[in-house]
C-alpha cells in the first residue's frame, strides 16, 4: 500500500525536481525515461537536457556556431538520435569475381559519376565536420570544419582527385592551441624504449583500447547527420612508416547504390600518434597526434574521386542506423571479407597469366629455336 501511494504521489512532485533528477543521465537512459510516462515524456522534450547530453557526448558542440547549426537542422534531441547510433551496412555484395572482371573503359560515365543533376545540386559548403577524439573517458581534441576544403573549383580538378580530407591543418580547435598530445598524466604507460615496445606492444594496446574517435558530418542543406566513424578503433598499424609512428583506423561502410559499379565503399578515418619522448629520454612517454583524415575506398582499396565521394556522403546521411556496436562492426568485418576475397582471386589469376606468359615465351623461344636449327 505505501508503494502505491509512492507512486501515486508521483504526480504531486514538482517538474522542477523532475527536471533536475533527468539533467544527470545520460542520452540513452533520458530516452528511456521519457518513455516510463507522460510527465517525463513532457520534460524530456526540453532541449536544453538534449543539449547537455550532446556537450558531455560531443564537447565540440558547446561552440556557439555549432549550437547554432544544430538548432536550424531541428534541435539537439534529433541530433543525438541521427548521430549516436552508429552507421549499419549489411547490404555488401557476395564475392563473385565475374562481377570484378570489366574494364574501367567499358564503363559508362554514369557508372562513374552517378547522377549528373543530382551532383549539380551538391555544394561542398553545405558539409560540416564535427569532430572529437577521446581517450580514456577525456576529450583531448575537438575540431570543427566547415566545408571541403580545396573544392571551390569542384568542377574541375575536385571532382576527378581522390577525396581526402586533412583535419588537422583545415579545421579550427578552440579548445586546444598548437598540437595535441598525450602524455604519462593522461594515464599513458611508460615505455623505456621502442625496442622494448616492438616487443611487449604496451603502448599500441593502450591505444587501441583506450581511444575514441567522433566524426559527425552535417549537410546544412537537407538538414541531416550522421556519424562516420565507428566509435572504436577497427584496427591499425605499428611502427608505420617510421619506428615511432602507430597508425590507427576507424571508419564504416557506406552506400553506394547507383553511383559507384562496387554498391557500398568503405569510409576510411585515419589517426595517427608518433612518440615524442619515451622514459629512456629523461621525461615521461608523451605522443603527438600527427594525422586526422577521411577518404573513401572503394571495393578493390582505389580511393573515391571528389565527385562520388560528396554523393556518397549525402546518401550515407539518410541510411539504417544502429546503437548495437556489435551490427556496426558486422558490416565492417564483412567488407573486409569480401575484399580479401577480391584481392586474393585477384592475386590467383594474375599469378595464372603470369605463368601463361612464361609459357607461351618458353614455347615461343623453342619454337624459334627447332625453325633456325
Amino acid at each position: 500500500m505505501a508503494l502505491v501511494a509512492q507512486v501515486e504521489s508521483m504526480s504531486s512532485l514538482s517538474s522542477d525536481l523532475f527536471y533536475d533528477i533527468l539533467r544527470r543521465l545520460d542520452g540513452a537512459t533520458l530516452a528511456s525515461a521519457a518513455c516510463t510516462c507522460a510527465a517525463l515524456r513532457s520534460i524530456s522534450k526540453e532541449e536544453r537536457l538534449w543539449e547537455n547530453v550532446c556537450s558531455s557526448m560531443w564537447p565540440s558542440t558547446n561552440r556557439e556556431d555549432v549550437k547554432s547549426l544544430i538548432s536550424s537542422i531541428g534541435g539537439f534531441e534529433k541530433f543525438y538520435a541521427d548521430c549516436f547510433p552508429l552507421i549499419v551496412n549489411k547490404e555488401v555484395p557476395e564475392f563473385r569475381w565475374n562481377d570484378y572482371l570489366e574494364y574501367p573503359e567499358e564503363w559508362t560515365e554514369a557508372e562513374y559519376y552517378g547522377d549528373m543533376d543530382e551532383f549539380e545540386s551538391i555544394s561542398p559548403s553545405d558539409f560540416v565536420s564535427i569532430v572529437d577524439i577521446r581517450y580514456k573517458d577525456r576529450t583531448i581534441c575537438s575540431k570543427v570544419l566547415w566545408g571541403i576544403p580545396n573544392a571551390n573549383g569542384f568542377n574541375g580538378w575536385f571532382s576527378n582527385c581522390p577525396f581526402r580530407i586533412d583535419l588537422l591543418t583545415y579545421a579550427r580547435d578552440d579548445d586546444h592551441d598548437g598540437e595535441v598530445t598525450l602524455s604519462v598524466s593522461d594515464g599513458l604507460p611508460q615505455i623505456a624504449s621502442m625496442e622494448r615496445e616492438r616487443k611487449d606492444g604496451k603502448l599500441w594496446q593502450d591505444l587501441r583500447n583506450g581511444l575514441r574517435l567522433s566524426w559527425i558530418v552535417v549537410n546544412r542543406k537537407i538538414n541531416q547527420a550522421a556519424n562516420l566513424s565507428s566509435w572504436s578503433p577497427l584496427g591499425g598499424q605499428r611502427h608505420w612508416p617510421t619506428d615511432k609512428d602507430f597508425l590507427i583506423r576507424f571508419g564504416s561502410i557506406l552506400p553506394a547504390k547507383d553511383i559507384l559499379p562496387c554498391q557500398v565503399v568503405e569510409c576510411i578515418l585515419l589517426m595517427k600518434f608518433r612518440v615524442v619522448h619515451t622514459e629512456g629520454e629523461d621525461v615521461q612517454t608523451s605522443l603527438r597526434l600527427t594525422e586526422l583524415s577521411m577518404q573513401l575506398g572503394d571495393m578493390e582499396g582505389a580511393h573515391v574521386n571528389g565527385r562520388n565521394s560528396l554523393l556518397v556522403l549525402k546518401e550515407a546521411l539518410s541510411c539504417r542506423r544502429s546503437k548495437n556496436y556489435s551490427e556496426a562492426l558486422e558490416s565492417c568485418h564483412l567488407y573486409s571479407k569480401v575484399q580479401s576475397e577480391l584481392k586474393e582471386e585477384k592475386m590467383r589469376n594474375e599469378s595464372r597469366l603470369d605463368r601463361l606468359c612464361i609459357l607461351s615465351g618458353i614455347a615461343a623461344f623453342v619454337s624459334f629455336c627447332y625453325y633456325f636449327l
